[in-house]
């Protein structure tokens, strides 16, 4: 028998129905994962073009997962403490990874961390269970996420100053004898207009990369999302950039306090960007929670606006898909906001860290229609989505719960409609999801900023989830199933953060940036 036949015979085994039906059109029952894989770090994760293997940042190394195998995923390699030797090293907080062909790219720390070494890692990967490590390109910045396209790799140079995106040639690299990467280019929204140097660094790093067909599309936070003409990646032109606050409300911002409340609440936090195959379809996350302030408890977790990119120059907003809903949106309550996400074959898979894991059929951007999820927020804090084989499998990471004391690990997924069967609740009732702290309620105001106020704890209907009997993949408007705001009407509960917990808003990147420059004034007085 064949290996595919082999797993629908299982995916049947398991009340998942046949795989060969429509992904939308089959609801074949209780949905649930095929298996789990623990993997101690696991953040970022992206999959071979075949499908076959899952490469996944570890923050202390990096990984290669064979999931051909769907119910038995299987670690072929778990490189930890990767360039010990070097001074300063090992390279940590590996948070993110991209791979191209037979080159992955690992980056770190993907916050400032002090005197640690910082850079770019060039692994040859043509072994998966036998990665070599080619080249290392070492930096003066962290670098949270980066990009590879045709061998060049595009890095988030976060320096706390001009915040550019770096360009680096890596194509040398995947043989023993080429040369060592080269940075050819950098570019900064402050190259567009020197003013952006007067709002906080914080609110306005470029967080996030994605080159396709000539063009990256950088997630600059609260400044939106810009797009770069790279034909030719040594010269990066501006072509045009949207959905950022206005300069002049960002100039204004006159304290440390203010600027976190920026960087963590809506409107803004652009966070994660993606395409579809023909780069007619873009899809913008944003990354963020609630916080307690004078006036209250306001902001909450975002969504992903879906974008028509007809016109470049101008793309046009057709859709919002909200997050799952929770009355604790705060960052020590339950985290339900958008991460990282994937375009496949007419499907959006994406994360939403303790609100799962869901699925959407975008093949009309328009009316976006979810028809599959699973969750276990006492458990899993997704970090990203990403397909194996379209119409079969995909993969999820979680980066695990300190506070709830579950490990990190790989999730590999049927990739069909399904509901799961009694779904824990994301609200207050549901045992130990989040951590203590006050129970809210949240309502929402017209400019999309969420307001709440002090509720009693329920696990009735308020929590959102579906009947658990269901046969349409849907849930309650109030709750676990995201809904879609078409027009030109901003997301319901938009908001931001910068990774898990903010790490480089004003104060984080203001202070290390004092320390870098410290150390080069004591570096000249040595010389």
């Amino acid at each position: 028998m064949r290996r595919r036949d082999v797993l629908r015979a299982g995916a049947a085994a398991l009340g998942a129905g046949v795989l060969g039906t429509s992904r939308v059109g089959a609801h074949p029952g209780f949905y649930r994962p095929y298996a789990e894989l623990p993997l101690e770090g696991a953040k970022e994760a992206v999959v071979s073009d075949d499908g076959g293997t899952a490469f996944v940042a570890t923050t202390t190394g990096y990984a290669t997962v064979d999931v051909s195998t769907y119910d038995s995923p299987s670690v072929l390699a778990d490189r930890r403490n990767p360039l010990a030797d070097r001074e300063n090293g090992p390279l940590r907080g590996i948070y993110d990874v991209k791979q191209e062909g037979d080159t992955l790219l690992v980056v770190g720390p993907a916050n400032p961390l002090g005197d640690a070494l910082h850079g770019l890692l060039v692994v040859d990967v043509s072994d998966p269970a036998n990665p070599e490590e080619r080249a290392f390109f070492e930096t003066d910045y962290p670098i949270h996420n980066c990009f590879l396209r045709d061998g060049y790799a595009y890095l988030t140079g976060n320096d706390g100053e001009r915040n550019p995106v770096v360009v680096v040639d890596v194509s040398g690299s995947e043989s023993e004898s080429a040369s060592e990467p080269t940075e050819v280019a950098r570019w900064s929204i402050a190259d567009h207009d020197e003013a952006w140097l007067e709002v906080p660094s914080g609110v306005r790093p470029v967080h996030d990369v994605w080159v396709q067909g000539g063009v990256a599309y950088l997630v600059c936070w609260d400044t939106g999302t810009w797009l770069l003409d790279v034909s030719d990646p040594t010269n990066p032109t501006y072509l045009t950039d949207f959905r950022g606050q206005p300069l002049s409300e960002l100039r204004a911002i006159e304290s440390r306090g203010a600027a976190r409340r920026t960087g963590l609440t809506p409107p803004g936090n652009d966070h994660f960007v993606a395409l579809n195959e023909d780069g007619s379809l873009l899809g913008v996350g944003m990354e963020s929670w609630a916080m307690e302030t004078e006036e209250g408890i306001v902001g909450g977790p975002s969504g992903i606006d879906l974008y028509d990119l007809s016109d470049r120059t101008n793309p046009e907003r057709v859709a919002t898909i909200e997050p799952p809903r929770t009355d604790r949106p705060t960052m020590e309550g339950v985290w339900t906001t958008s991460h990282n996400f994937e375009f496949r074959d007419g499907t959006l898979y994406t994360s939403w860290y303790q609100g799962g894991v869901k699925l959407y059929d975008v093949s009309d951007p328009a009316n976006p229609q979810e028809f599959a999820w699973w969750r276990d927020p006492d458990e899993a804090r997704f970090w990203t989505a990403r397909a194996a084989v379209p119409g079969e499998s995909y993969v999820a990471s979680d980066m695990g719960s300190d506070y709830a004391g579950s490990d990190a690990s790989l999730y590999v997924f049927p990739d069909h409609a399904g509901d799961q069967r009694d779904p824990p609740s994301l609200t207050s009732g549901n045992g130990s999801v989040g951590r203590a702290g006050g129970n809210t309620s949240a309502t929402t105001t017209d400019d999309g900023i969420v307001t709440a106020t002090p509720t009693p704890g329920t696990n009735g209907s308020g929590d959102g989830t579906a009947d658990a009997g269901s046969e349409t993949g849907e849930t309650a408007d109030d709750g676990g199933s995201a809904g879609t705001t078409a027009g030109d009407g901003r997301s319901e509960t938009s908001a931001p953060g910068f990774g898990a917990g903010a790490a480089l808003t004003a104060l984080g990147l203001g202070a290390w940036q004092y320390r870098r420059r410290a150390r080069g004034r004591e570096a000249e007085r040595d010389e």
